[in-house]
């Protein structure tokens, strides 16, 4: 019966990003016949106020899923790692799923309207990266959907397989944005060192709580953070404080030796 769902649900999936997203990416004929005029005078760098609109939605839709919705996803569901309460446990999962699901959405989005509205020649790097992350995309949704329970044997590898391709997909979503922005310079010759720094700051900012993760409970144990909780010792200091002092050692060895003669 979990199985079916989750079919099911795969399927409801497919079915709006096939028939809902592209309505909201089709084009009138005269932005098709600016777009041919476009691609004939390829010498000219200069973009139609059409071409500049599609490109702004286009990044816009890939900046949002890649750049901020799949990485945000992936931080909720770290925190599960140190979470005991069921309840939350069950909330940060399914903002996980939700996450996830919104960004697969955006992404076919960005594909359609690519695939619709630009020169799709695969001649750049943003291209062809583009192209593998929209297959991976997917094969990591499909994965995610067929989660075994825990305890069947196949969870340990699923979890591999998971959690591989969704690092992938966010590692090279990121770049891709790059990319992404660097092609945009080169057509239309616009400075890219606003967003490109709005983009940085904002991967360092997960980055940053991606690793402070794994200093939280460090940190709490320390006093930290919880300013009424008795501080424990490390096990250097414990084994430093039990440790005898010989006799026959440092100073006190000296006096005995002076005191002899």
């Amino acid at each position: 019966m979990v199985q079916a769902q989750k079919v099911l649900l795969f399927i409801v999936l497919i079915i709006v990003a096939v028939l809902v997203l592209p309505p909201l990416t089709k084009a009138s004929d005269e932005a098709h016949a600016e777009l041919d005029t476009f691609n004939n005078h390829s010498k000219s760098n200069k973009l139609s106020p059409q071409m500049v609109s599609d490109i702004t939605v286009h990044g816009f839709l890939l900046w949002t899923s890649m750049g901020f919705l799949m990485p945000v996803g992936i931080l909720v569901i770290r925190m599960m790692n140190t979470e005991q309460s069921g309840k939350r446990l069950k909330i940060m999962f399914y903002t996980h799923a939700t996450l996830q699901i919104l960004s697969v959405l955006l992404v076919t989005a960005g594909a359609v309207l690519s695939i619709r509205m630009f020169e799709n020649t695969f001649n750049n790097n943003h291209q062809r990266l583009g192209l593998a992350l929209y297959g991976v995309v997917w094969l990591q949704t499909l994965v995610g959907f067929f989660r075994p329970k825990r305890g069947n044997r196949r969870r340990s590898l699923w979890f591999l397989v998971h959690w591989s391709l969704g690092t992938a997909v966010s590692l090279l979503g990121i770049i891709n944005v790059y990319t992404g922005l660097l092609a945009y310079q080169k057509r239309s010759s616009k400075s890219i060192n606003f967003w490109t720094t709005i983009f940085t700051v904002e991967v360092l900012l997960i980055a940053f709580l991606y690793l402070f993760q794994d200093k939280w409970n460090y940190i709490k144990k320390q006093g930290v953070v919880l300013g009424d909780a008795p501080v424990q010792p490390t096990n250097q200091e414990m084994n430093f404080a039990a440790k005898p002092i010989s006799p026959h050692r440092g100073p006190s060895r000296k006096l005995m030796v002076y005191s002899s003669h």
